[in-house]
């Protein structure tokens, strides 16, 4: 029970963790091994040296090194359904081929950038929105947050090449929503812990520049990506594209917003932050059904360890008197031999009776006799009587046996 309440502790306090490690410089940020350079002009070279083929598909054209050959296959096979996924968020797509170029390793990385922008030593991908090139470590895509990567990168280029004067949190915002990060345990305790102290951003606060406290890194995401979600989930992706359309145009932002979504933006945010409290704050947790089954399960967790310390309790108590009756019946025996012992060495005491064993061998078997002969009549008119009712046998000499008379003859 307590190793539980310890785990949900640790989960709520991971996002904390996580800033305080990332301000220590000893952990990366959730978002840090992304990298985006659209604030600097840069001149793409010709094809690097280091690329040894090419997989190109209707909308992608992938370079890479001899090393990340399977890799750019495999990405190639997946990498337009990725793309298509963006429509549903942002009603349009995109124009022109993307380039991607993908190496193995951090040498390998580094030397298929372009020219000026080398790529900082914590990034395991980079986006040029402006050239429409995404840099990828092959290595990367394999990684759990693999596809999370490629996904945040070219929600970069896509807006990148759609229009400019995006705000900060609307990038960011679209970015997530498309890997799906803003389904994670970390955004739902950031938001958490906004609505309970009362640290919600508003958006025109999150429009160029970015918290610098990184708990506050971490509310920004978060709630960026909640609103983003509720955009779209309440105006659709044609309300959306709209929105796009106003932006490429060289509208500012929120005229766009206006718009598309026949709202402020001001108004919309408001609206939203009203019911950030019945969505992220104390109530869901006691009425979600997340919290039920996790309850259920404590619940289930306790009883069962309840249950075991009850059995181990009762074998313990068996134990006991088992060794309890043991030794009574040791003393016992102990106390029989010694009072044996003392009544042997009495001088004039009666000897301790000793049991005979008795052996059945069946009654005593009869010498045999020969048949008696039938009774026969005389000539005189009486019975002649056989040798068994004649008077007592004789007594022989000799070894005191006895022996029978004679049987008489008849004529």
């Amino acid at each position: 029970m307590r190793h539980l309440l310890v785990l949900l502790l640790l989960l709520l306090a991971m996002p904390r963790a996580w800033a305080q490690h990332l301000s220590e410089g000893s952990g990366p940020h959730p978002h840090g091994h992304e990298a985006l350079m659209d604030d600097v002009v840069l001149v793409p070279h010709a094809r690097p040296p280091l690329v040894t083929g090419e997989v190109t598909t209707r909308r992608f054209k992938i370079l890479h090194t001899a090393a990340a050959t399977v890799a750019a296959k495999e990405l190639a096979a997946q990498i337009e359904s990725v793309r298509d996924s963006f429509g549903l968020i942002l009603g349009r797509d995109w124009p022109g081929v993307t380039e991607v170029r993908l190496g193995v390793g951090r040498e390998e990385f580094e030397a298929l950038a372009l020219p000026g922008g080398r790529p900082p030593g914590w990034a395991v991908a980079l986006a040029y929105p402006a050239h429409q090139i995404i840099l990828l470590d092959a290595l990367s895509l394999h990684a759990p947050d693999g596809q999370q990567t490629l996904r945040h990168e070219l929600a970069h280029v896509a807006l990148g090449q759609l229009a400019r004067g995006w705000p900060r949190w609307f990038q960011e915002g679209v970015a997530q929503n498309v890997t799906g990060e803003r389904f994670s345990l970390t955004h739902y305790s950031a938001l958490f812990r906004a609505v309970t102290q009362e640290r919600v951003f508003h958006f025109e606060d999150l429009s160029s520049a970015w918290p610098d406290l990184p708990a506050d890194v971490e509310i920004a995401y978060a709630q960026s990506a909640a609103f983003v979600a509720h955009l779209s989930a309440r105006y659709g992706p044609q309300a959306m594209g709209q929105l796009v359309d106003g932006v490429r145009a060289g509208e500012p932002f929120e005229t766009s917003f206006g718009k598309a979504f026949h709202t402020s933006l001001d108004v919309e945010e408001a609206g939203w932050r009203e019911g950030l409290a019945a969505r992220y704050g104390w109530l869901p947790l006691t009425t979600s059904s997340a919290l039920l089954w996790l309850t259920a399960s404590v619940l289930c967790v306790a009883a069962y360890v309840r249950r075991r310390r009850q059995k181990e309790v009762r074998l313990a108590e068996m134990a006991a008197q088992e060794a309890a009756d043991e030794a009574a019946l040791r003393l016992m025996l102990v106390a029989q031999q010694q009072a044996a012992e003392s009544a042997s060495a009495t001088p004039g005491a009666p000897a301790p009776s000793q049991e005979v064993e008795v052996y059945w061998q069946g009654a005593p078997s009869e010498p045999e006799q020969p048949e008696a002969a039938p009774h026969a009549e005389s000539s005189s008119g009486e019975f002649a009587m056989g040798p068994e009712h004649d008077g007592e046998p004789a007594k022989m000499e000799g070894d005191g046996a006895k022996a029978r008379a004679p049987k008489p003859t008849l004529h």
